[in-house]
């Protein structure tokens, strides 16, 4: 079988004339051609690549709103503005969110219902300090977010409260671990505590950034608090004595974590809907010891009991 080489060379305007013509033939590898070549073509021939994806397909489309959010021009508005009112299409909702005016924006609120069209929109309209954040409608970490970047401020007392509660929902939630830093020297460098779950970094974070440096410093005295307990704690030992994989062993660290912290925490970040997922935890780490005690236990024959 000979091999033949693909060409390259074929005029970006013959592609986009055969990609237009839907009985060319051709539209397939027209537009394979086009998207590799896009992104080193001049911009009036990008934007006539734009034009022809969006009065094409929905996958078309969907390829052209990546395009169009970071190759913006105000051209595009009255197609977008159509399309969006047509389909409501999540990734079109990017550019409407992001470049069109603010007051097409709040007659249209309802009409953005993605899991963080809000939070994109607060970046745009908290800028004006008359606007009311509904807080309802953000994350614990958006909300800081909006408020640092639309140079909003918090109350001390208001920055300890979401600070803490979302310790609390990280103690109760599914969450990863992420080393965002290492976690630490010494004999102690095996414990994971609150410190190193990503959302708690993430408010850590923010919270330099609005100065609340007294917030940082109590959480740090806390953390400490939690660490020493979770590494005097009998789950610990038995952890460090087990043969575990890399996996169960970080998945069990991360249960004491969550469990120790959820003890330590102020009895008012918690809720009576936590008991559920509180006594599961306590049940997986009443587990690690038994099993190592059912592991470790030799039985003297002259003294059957194990104690």
């Amino acid at each position: 079988m000979r091999y033949r080489k693909k060409k390259r060379n074929t005029p970006i305007a013959t592609l986009i004339r055969n990609y237009k013509d839907k009985k060319s033939g051709k539209v397939t590898t027209s537009r394979e051609e086009i998207q590799w070549r896009f992104h080193c073509l001049d911009w009036k021939d990008q934007k006539k690549i734009m034009a022809a994806f969006l009065e094409s397909g929905k996958k078309d489309r969907e390829w052209v709103y990546s395009q169009i959010f970071d190759n913006w021009d105000d051209s595009f508005l009255p197609k977008i503005k159509e399309l969006w009112e047509t389909y409501h299409e999540f990734k079109c909702s990017w550019s409407v969110i992001r470049y069109f005016p603010l007051e097409y924006i709040t007659e249209h609120m309802d009409d953005f219902t993605g899991d963080r069209d809000y939070y994109f929109i607060c970046l745009r309209l908290a800028k004006n300090k008359e606007y009311i954040i509904d807080e309802e409608r953000l994350s614990k970490i958006d909300y800081l977010s909006i408020l640092y970047h639309t140079g909003r401020d918090l109350s001390i007392r208001e920055a300890h409260d979401l600070f803490f509660g979302i310790v609390h929902d990280c103690c109760i939630n599914h969450i990863l671990i992420t080393r965002l830093k290492h976690l630490g020297e010494g004999k102690r460098s095996d414990v994971i505590t609150p410190a190193n779950f990503r959302e708690v970094n993430l408010a850590i974070y923010y919270l330099r950034k609005l100065d609340k440096f007294d917030i940082l410093y109590l959480f740090e005295i806390w953390n400490q608090m939690v660490e020493e307990a979770i590494y005097n704690s009998q789950e610990f030992k038995s952890i460090k004595r087990e043969e575990l994989s890399d996996y169960e062993y970080e998945l069990r660290r991360i249960n004491l974590a969550k469990f120790h912290a959820y003890q330590m925490l102020e009895n008012k970040y918690k809720q009576p809907s936590d008991d559920s997922v509180i006594e599961k935890l306590k049940s997986l780490v009443e587990d690690i010891k038994e099993e190592n005690l059912n592991e470790s236990t030799v039985i003297d024959e002259d003294n059957p009991l194990p104690f």
